[in-house]
């Protein structure tokens, strides 16, 4: 059971949060597309009471890290 959810969530990223600047992350496999998001070494922040995650310009996939999440943050919650 856990096994198909993330390989549904895996999916669900590709489809919705690889494209644009993220579509590098696209046509990777499943396990290395898991370490480049698994792996990335982020710092939690909070200011202003907002948590913020602070990913390191040097991470080679961190801008499209950035991409995805802000495609998934733009899709609009159902009415």
């Amino acid at each position: 059971m856990i096994t198909q959810i993330a390989a549904d969530l895996t999916a669900w990223i590709r489809l919705l949060g690889c494209i644009g600047d993220a579509a590098t992350l696209a046509t990777c496999e499943p396990k290395a597309l898991r370490y480049r998001f698994l792996h990335v070494p982020t710092r939690l922040a909070h200011s202003a009471r907002r948590r913020r995650l602070k990913i390191p310009e040097s991470w080679p996939w961190a801008a499209a890290i950035v991409a995805v999440f802000a495609h998934i943050a733009a899709i609009p919650q159902p009415a």
